[in-house]
């Protein structure tokens, strides 16, 4: 058959419109598709006043086990206690996917499991109390555990508890919770990371050991505020970030607003660094070495409002090496809060004991010291140069008692202190004129270079 050029353009041309007529548009896969499987497809279902704990039990079970991630679309599911095993992932659709709490230990609870995700969730435990030493999520001996992107909310215990883990908590909101937002103990490499922690009735995060010991956690970059002191006592509750018994920990970059206590507290935890931290309305001290521990760095950190800056203490039992420099600490209360120890009064802008660097940082508005050396016997070999402090009743108070170790004071900027520049002290109590008037003849181990005093 003789087929013409004419003739093969317009099938050609009818061919392409026809295909233009019936092809349809491309659409986007469906949500689960990229998320993983759709867990109605277990039978559960969202927006309904059955409890769906048994379903959504055999959804995560089952999801694990095929390593394939469980998606939860919008919408409310009722469940109890829920198990997640090794490689459980579960994903939502960030403030639309609600799981709430209808009793048991914790809503989330794994042991022995690791490569578990929990991301875009509401977890609601509705004020329900939780037994002691438990969180709504509760993880123990696991690594590559991930808690990201979720709002944990209304716990009747902690928020997140983690024991023997390895992993990361990073960008949760954490609110409304009757005891502590996050706590971990005995870390295996950790990061609490740019969450949001607001209203908790004891402390903000906890990094705990059961032994001191390496633990290596960072917490960074998170916001920490309204954390009161509920349980009372002299500061173990109500701080914004409690280290205790744990080495090497990093706090960076946090802003920390409204405690009763402390902002970051240090206790036994040994080459703590606390490091470009911003900190107001504490009503103690705003940053804490304290105890049994060796290294502090404490640096270029901004606190407004507390009853003293920067305190670090306990030589007697084996506090010292520190590092204090570089921060800014003003407007400090006269005041520590009931419940803390009778002598232990406030008014003070740093604090340090023993074989330490007091350097660079600006201090106004203290109503009893800028900086205090040693307490009682309890100095040792400190040097606090080229430090600015401004409008306080004692610039630079040194112990002068005996057995107290060497100071060096040089280099400072001391304006506006009613009582004196420097001044010897026994323990809390001012006990010599102004040094740099009278001299320290009678304290050779005091050296008071050059400073100047206005």
């Amino acid at each position: 058959m003789d087929i013409s050029r004419r003739h093969l353009l317009n099938v050609a041309g009818a061919t392409a419109g026809a295909a233009a007529i019936t092809a349809e548009p491309a659409r986007a896969a469906p949500l689960t598709a990229t998320l993983g499987r759709d867990v109605t497809y277990y039978g559960v279902r969202s927006d309904s006043s059955s409890n769906q704990t048994v379903a959504l039990q055999r959804a995560i079970d089952e999801a694990a086990r095929d390593r394939i991630p469980l998606a939860l679309p919008p919408g409310d599911y009722r469940t109890g206690a829920l198990k997640l095993p090794n490689g459980a992932q579960l994903t939502g659709v960030r403030g639309a996917t609600r799981l709430r709490f209808s009793g048991g230990a914790s809503m989330f609870a794994s042991e022995g499991a690791g490569n578990i995700v929990l991301s875009n969730l509401t977890v609601d435990g509705g004020g329900l109390r939780l037994p002691e030493r438990r969180g709504l999520v509760h993880c123990v001996s696991g690594t590559g555990i991930h808690i990201v992107d979720c709002d944990i909310v209304g716990s009747g215990g902690n928020g997140v508890w983690f024991e023997n883990v390895a992993g990361e908590i990073r960008g949760n909101t954490i609110r409304a919770v009757q005891t502590t937002a996050i706590v971990s103990f005995d870390a295996l490499g950790l990061i609490v990371g740019q969450n949001t922690i607001q209203d908790t009735s004891d402390n903000g995060i906890e990094i705990l050991r059961t032994a001191i010991g390496d633990d290596g956690t960072m917490v960074i970059d998170n916001r920490i505020e309204d954390i009161k002191a509920g349980p009372g006592g002299s500061g173990q509750h109500g701080n914004a970030i409690n280290a205790f018994r744990a080495g090497n920990v990093i706090v960076r970059g946090n802003r920390i607003r409204n405690c009763d206590y402390s902002g970051v507290r240090g206790n036994s935890a040994s080459n703590i660094q606390i490091l470009g931290n911003s900190i107001s309305d504490v009503r103690e001290v705003a940053l804490y070495s304290e105890f049994a521990f060796e290294g502090a760095i404490i640096a270029n950190n901004s606190v407004d409002l507390c009853a003293t800056g920067v305190s670090v203490c306990n030589f007697n039992e084996g506090g010292r090496i520190a590092v204090v420099q570089g921060n800014i600490l003003r407007n400090i209360l006269p005041k520590r809060p009931i419940g803390t120890a009778p002598d232990d009064d406030g008014g003070v802008g740093i604090y340090v004991e023993a074989d330490s660097t007091v350097s660079g940082n600006v201090i106004e508005n203290a109503p009893s010291f800028g900086i205090v050396a040693g307490w009682g016997k309890y100095l040792r070999d400190v040097a606090i140069t080229g430090n600015v402090v401004r409008n306080a009743n004692v610039g630079i108070g040194v112990s002068v008692v005996p057995g107290a170790g060497s100071v060096l004071v040089n280099d400072n900027m001391i304006s506006s202190t009613a009582r004196g520049a420097i001044v010897g002290l026994d323990h809390e109590k001012p006990v010599t004129g102004d040094l740099i008037k009278e001299g320290t003849s009678r304290f050779p181990q005091i050296v008071i270079g050059s400073n100047a005093v206005r």
